[in-house]
């Protein structure tokens, strides 16, 4: 079931998001982004957040990995209040605390180095070196299945392969949140399968707490727990068994405010659309169409 931030402090999660707004400006438009959207992630979790284009997830996920900054409301990353960080502090985030995986490869490896001078450089630039440097480059290019491939150029691997040497450059440090923007996008179903099997893998081995922002269903099938975005909000969330399957059921998220996003498909398959009338049942709340005389609705 969903857990509302009020409820859950910033010391047992990974990722608190608290009535988090984002507005981009323009001269002539304003575009809010987030619109007072509420998340907890708990630690070791392995969380999808899904949504159409324009839903707000990519900018969730720069707030979250501190390359943006929130216009209201509070996003705090392994214990970090991303919004407050100095030019100082966000170095000293990136390297200790969070991993990130672009979708543009370009964007995760360095051209000139091959994928296990990739990996040691992260270290290298963190202070680490010598055996601890090679014990660890070799143990996550293992965890994701490329020591094979550690001395071939990134250039020279397809697409998958340079997401997996991706994954092995954002797992180095430890970090305690491993985020993901879209790392399946431009990657075949099979690949893509790969990928994710190489991040679940992570998630196991190293308990880092992982957050993908994706809009393919597939994927989100393939995680535990997936939280729907809307307009900004987080909308719902499904929650899978130990076999992927989902429990049957799923959550709405109602906010400080009481408002509550019906999933599209219960509002199509009731034809629930302007005024909805609700009645208080002993259990549960139910919801009718507004039409006179209707006596059906959600519950």
């Amino acid at each position: 079931m969903s857990t509302t931030t009020s409820s859950v402090g910033t010391d047992t999660a990974d990722v608190v998001c608290r009535d988090l707004v984002r507005i981009f400006r323009t001269r002539d438009v304003e575009v809010q982004a987030l619109q007072g959207l509420n998340l907890v992630v708990r630690p070791g979790e392995m969380v999808a957040v899904v949504g159409a284009s324009g839903s707000g997830k990519s900018t969730l996920l720069t707030i979250l990995s501190g390359l943006d900054a929130p216009s209201a409301g509070q996003a705090v990353v392994a214990g970090v209040d991303v919004g407050t960080l100095t030019a100082r502090s966000r170095t000293a985030f990136h390297r200790r605390s969070v991993g990130f995986v672009w979708q543009q490869t370009a964007r995760n490896l360095i051209a000139y180095l091959t994928v296990r001078q990739n990996v040691a450089a992260v270290l290298t630039v963190a202070g680490v070196r010598g055996r601890p440097r090679r014990e660890r480059t070799e143990e996550v290019l293992d965890l994701v299945g490329m020591r094979a491939h550690g001395d071939r150029l990134p250039g020279e691997l397809p697409g998958g392969l340079q997401q997996l040497a991706a994954v092995a450059v954002a797992l180095a440090n430890r970090p305690r949140v491993l985020l993901a923007d879209e790392p399946t996008g431009a990657l075949d179903q099979e690949t893509a399968t790969a990928v994710l099997s190489a991040m679940r893998a992570v998630n196991e081995h190293e308990g880092v707490t992982v957050l993908i922002v994706t809009h393919d269903q597939d994927v989100a099938e393939q995680v535990r727990r997936t939280v729907r975005i809307r307009d900004g909000r987080t909308s719902t969330e499904t929650i899978r068994d130990d076999a992927g399957r989902a429990s049957g059921e799923e959550f709405a998220v109602i906010d400080d405010a009481g408002r509550l996003q019906l999933p599209e498909s219960f509002q199509a398959a009731l034809g629930l659309r302007d005024l909805v009338r609700l009645t208080l049942e002993d259990d549960h709340v139910a919801v009718h169409r507004g039409d006179a005389g209707t006596t059906g609705g959600a519950r």
